[in-house]
């Protein structure tokens, strides 16, 4: 057998996304024998003590990462946001007269509210369809529940490129779809009765679900609730009820150890993050209105930057010639069109350089 080198574009998909060269390099490194092993992680039984020891291994670093307290857990869990959808009110909706809010700032908290009336009763506290999804809410237009379960935000709407810079108050448990912009930046996970993220935007592959539970809510949970989809379960089993997505898993450790050694962890991946999207958003502010932003100045998304420009068939030259160029994967979400630009955590910074300064060529030579 004989090795090729790969000509690599810059790929600005919004999920499955981008991943860490050097992780990719040891996942490869790696493939066919794990360390000491002598089998491929493909391979390892998922009760064994060399898979111990890299899901011990993606939970510590996970938690060094983030600062998390003791009162909060690490779940590694299958489904996708869509099962958590469906998991999040079962468990934590412990009878049908009860309440939960959810803030619908995007598509995917839209996704999320519409599973709650299976489960007992929806109050939209703010709902953003009126104005495109262009902005979050501010505290004082929040239609809260006294008593609530639970309240429900998506911190980062990839479809819109709207994202929370600030916590809302909820008065009741924050429960958080991170899936987005997970290990983007540091966070207080004391504010947080649950996060999830599904992992192939910004922290791994597909097929793991990573959650960071607060260890009080597992007491909702209880013999009302299918095995499978009872979350004190998952974790009195230490995310192996059954056999868990391990290659998933493996590569999420990955990530997060080249967030810590290589990347220096996450106020320097903030400060990287909020640099590369600048780059975006200046020239965007730039243009005398060549090119549309979609969200709200003060709401823009570090991690996903929207736009559009003057009609349909300028968005496809735009990306016809950005292909060309080796940056792929531009189109805007079907729902919006447009143009949309997912800069992730392991999406280098000449990728974003040369990308600002293709959408300068363009605009001086069509606008």
């Amino acid at each position: 057998m004989t090795t090729t080198s790969v000509s690599r574009v810059f790929n600005f998909s919004a999920g499955p996304a981008i991943l860490p060269v050097p992780v990719l390099q040891q996942i490869q490194d790696e493939m066919m024998s794990l360390p000491g092993v002598g089998a491929s992680v493909l391979e390892i039984s998922h009760r064994s003590k060399d898979f111990d020891a890299i899901l011990d291994d993606a939970k510590s670093r996970i938690g060094q990462l983030l600062g998390m307290p003791d009162t909060h857990d690490v779940l590694f869990l299958q489904g996708g946001s869509a099962l958590q959808n469906v998991m999040m009110p079962m468990n934590f909706l412990t009878d049908k007269s009860q309440t939960t809010d959810y803030i619908i700032s995007g598509a995917w908290s839209k996704k999320s509210a519409a599973e709650v009336h299976r489960f007992g009763n929806l109050n939209v506290a703010w709902d953003g369809s009126d104005d495109g999804f262009s902005r979050v809410p501010k505290q004082s237009e929040l239609k809260l529940t006294p008593g609530a379960a639970y309240c429900h935000l998506t911190s980062n709407e990839t479809i819109h490129g709207v994202q929370y810079h600030q916590l809302p108050e909820a008065g009741s448990p924050l429960v958080v779809d991170k899936s987005s912009d997970m290990f983007s930046e540091p966070i207080d996970v004391s504010k947080y009765g649950m996060i999830y993220a599904c992992a192939q935007k910004n922290c791994g592959v597909a097929g793991v679900n990573v959650l960071i539970m607060d260890k009080a809510l597992l007491e909702r949970c209880d013999d009302r609730l299918p095995s499978y989809l009872n979350y004190a379960l998952h974790s009195e089993k230490g995310s192996r009820f059954n056999t868990p997505p391990t290659f998933a898993i493996y590569v999420t450790g990955l990530v997060c150890k080249w967030l810590q050694d290589e990347m220096g962890g996450l106020e320097a991946v903030a400060k990287f993050n909020r640099s590369k999207a600048q780059l975006l958003y200046d020239v965007i502010d730039g243009t005398d209105g060549f090119y549309i932003g979609h969200a709200a100045k003060e709401d823009r998304s570090i991690m996903n930057v929207v736009f559009k420009m003057a009609d349909a068939d300028t968005d496809q030259r735009f990306l016809d010639e950005a292909a060309s160029n080796n940056m792929t994967t531009l189109k805007g979400h079907r729902s919006l069109g447009g143009i949309r630009a997912s800069i992730y955590n392991a999406m280098p910074l000449e990728g974003v350089q040369a990308l600002a300064q293709f959408m300068k060529d363009f605009a001086q030579k069509n606008g």
